[in-house]
């Protein structure tokens, strides 16, 4: 039996900085991860770059049932903290757009920042290591069973992820020790996830697959500015990727395919410069011809400015400033990049992450009910979290 003082459960961005964190006050540690690499999450991020902050880190860009918990680890460990670890390594970085930063280069760079930081302070990280038990012997003593032996340690964190992205070793297993050890866990589901369109929708909207176009997204009390997209298996791109975290099964969702420009006033301004102006030729400077194509009825295509009634009008610009469409569900935790739910804050210190009634069990990263915007806001909450854990466990 290998006996350290800290076991972490998984080697992705929350397990490998609190790992540091820990290592830097001495403390013998030593992470066990069932893959074959370190950071797999990290290297495929941000289509191999990693979008690893946002320079607009804010709790209010978190969804939890605990809406106060995230605030204490991303005040002690901020986005500002972590680009200083950046660029002490030397990485390139560059902000493309909304704050959300990425590597300029690859995100390998991250993760040889963070392997670096792990030698250096002398974390040993035990790969293609499948944990099959855990028990606590006593209040400073946990047994874990491995595929490769038997480890005690005096403090045990929990940082093997949630659901998001299956094929890349996501599993229930943080979840699993949760309830061993009694904790509350909040139902998951798939978060920053594309939508799925109800077959008729499917059906009429697939000669729109591919066009991408500025929108406002809004559901019930919340809007999201960014660019949709129409995928043959229905709507993806930022904004839909946003909202899908607020949606709810059966609601509908609002979609301002203009969101620059109240057609209902363009409308009325040109019927009275441009009244000879056709309806089609019109939208046609502002929109995508296949999306005009379809939404706009044949019967006003080639109608002039001039013989349109007001009614008319407002007809059109609903169609385009507030379509209305009924999701039909996600494409799930196949392509979702983020957990929504899991272990229940209320269960845990937001200071450090310790459960209250498990001392040296700490829980951080995805796993814990706390899932942030697109855009960096999830990879700050694995440096914040993690770092919260390693000042203690």
């Amino acid at each position: 039996m290998e006996s350290v003082d800290v076991i972490i459960i998984g080697a992705g961005a929350a397990g490998l900085m609190c790992a540091i964190e820990s290592a830097k006050r001495g403390r013998r540690v030593t992470i066990l991860d069932h893959a074959n690499r370190a950071g797999k999450k990290i290297l495929m991020s941000g289509g191999g770059r990693c979008n690893f902050t946002n320079y607009h880190i804010d709790p209010n860009c978190f969804i939890s049932h605990n809406k106060h918990f995230c605030k204490s680890a991303l005040s002690r460990y901020t986005q500002w903290d972590f680009i200083a670890l950046v660029q002490r390594y030397g990485i390139a970085f560059h902000e493309k757009a909304l704050g959300q930063l990425f590597c300029t280069d690859k995100a390998a760079e991250i993760v040889t920042m963070l392997l670096s930081e792990c030698a250096h302070y002398n974390v040993t990280i035990r790969l293609n290591t499948v944990v099959t038990l855990i028990d606590k012997k006593a209040p400073t003593d946990f047994r874990i069973s491995t595929s490769s032996g038997l480890y005690q340690s005096q403090s045990l964190v929990v940082a093997c992820g949630g659901l998001s992205i299956p094929t890349m070793g996501a599993s229930p297993f943080g979840y699993k020790i949760a309830e061993q050890f009694g904790l509350k866990i909040w139902p998951t589901r798939a978060g920053l996830v594309p939508l799925t369109l109800q077959p008729e929708d499917k059906e009429r909207l697939s000669v729109l697959s591919g066009i991408s176009i500025d929108s406002a997204v809004s559901s019930e009390q919340t809007c999201f500015r960014d660019y949709s997209l129409f995928t043959h298996r229905g709507l993806s791109g930022p904004a839909i990727l946003q909202i899908s975290s607020y949606w709810s099964a059966g609601a509908a969702l609002n979609i301002n395919c203009l969101p620059t420009v109240d057609l209902l006033e363009h409308f009325k301004g040109l019927q009275k410069t441009q009244p000879l102006k056709q309806l089609q030729s019109i939208l046609l400077e502002l929109l995508p011809k296949r999306l005009v194509e379809l939404f706009l009825p044949a019967v006003l295509a080639s109608k002039r400015l001039a013989d349109m009634r007001y009614r008319e009008f407002e007809q059109v610009a609903l169609l385009f400033n507030a379509w209305r469409i009924k999701p039909n569900g996600t494409e799930g935790y196949r392509t979702a990049e983020v957990t929504l739910g899991g272990i229940d804050c209320d269960t845990l210190s937001s200071k450090t992450m310790e459960v209250h009634t498990v001392p040296g069990l700490y829980f951080i990263g995805e796993v814990v009910d706390v899932a942030g915007w697109l855009g960096g806001y999830n990879f700050q909450w694995a440096w914040s979290s993690g770092w919260a854990a390693g000042q203690v466990a």
